[in-house]
């Protein structure tokens, strides 16, 4: 599935910023409806931490009406229709948020996943380079730069991405296992088993061919977790 807003929206939200920054306190919610929007919020999170998105949804597109531009409130819809797999409301949430600012990382680093996953690439690359400028220490977005740029048969630039997110969070296998499978494609073997064997280091679990179906939730796509077995069977022989 593609999703389908115009990432040329991303530039007219940065021209436009001044405007949109001026006048939002023009349209600020009344203080009841400030409250009741917190407590949607508030339950729409704890539905979510239940995985119970259709009623997370719910509450949070509620407190989206009783305060629209409640920035937070909109990022939280955005990411929840994310995990419930509804992407296309997703990015149009994420890029409702974006509008009132569109220099918050966490937000680009959530519409660039949602473009990440569903096949949207060179938009995914897009978003997570502006989220990266924005923050130059931004793992999240180095990582999942790195996983597209694989899909698109860019080699080098995974390596480089997932060579950064991997030094910037070091406790974390995932960017090691970017950096495998991208070192594999671009016949690099040794490499590959080297950074493979580093995350085996940190977590035990990716010694299991069957976890190794958990990275689909990293944002790995079939054939990449594919490749990640590949990597392990070559590790252990």
């Amino acid at each position: 599935m593609q999703v389908r807003i115009l990432p040329t929206f991303l530039v007219s939200v940065i021209v436009s910023t001044s405007s949109l920054l001026a006048s939002k306190s023009a349209f600020a919610a009344p203080s009841n409806n400030q409250y009741q929007a917190s407590k949607y919020r508030e339950l729409g999170l704890s539905y979510q931490r239940q995985k119970r998105y259709p009623e997370a949804i719910a509450s949070m597109k509620k407190s989206v009406e009783l305060e629209p531009n409640n920035f937070n409130g909109r990022v939280n819809l955005g990411w929840t229709q994310h995990l419930a797999g509804q992407e296309d409301s997703a990015a149009e949430s994420l890029w409702q948020a974006a509008s009132l600012n569109p220099f918050s990382p966490p937000t680009f680093n959530a519409l660039g996943i949602v473009y990440l996953v569903s096949g949207d690439l060179t938009t995914a690359v897009i978003v997570h380079t502006w989220a990266a400028l924005l923050k130059p220490k931004n793992e999240i977005a180095f990582y999942n730069l790195s996983l597209a740029y694989h899909r698109l048969k860019l080699y080098d630039s995974a390596v480089s991405n997932a060579t950064k997110a991997a030094t910037l969070e070091q406790s974390n296998p995932h960017p090691l296992v970017a950096l495998a499978i991208a070192y594999w494609d671009s016949d690099d073997r040794i490499r590959a088993q080297l950074a493979y064997r580093k995350a085996l280091d940190l977590d035990a679990r990716y010694s299991d061919r069957n976890f190794l179906t958990y990275l689909k939730e990293a944002g790995f796509s079939p054939e990449q977790i594919t490749t990640s077995q590949q990597i392990l069977a070559a590790s252990k022989s």
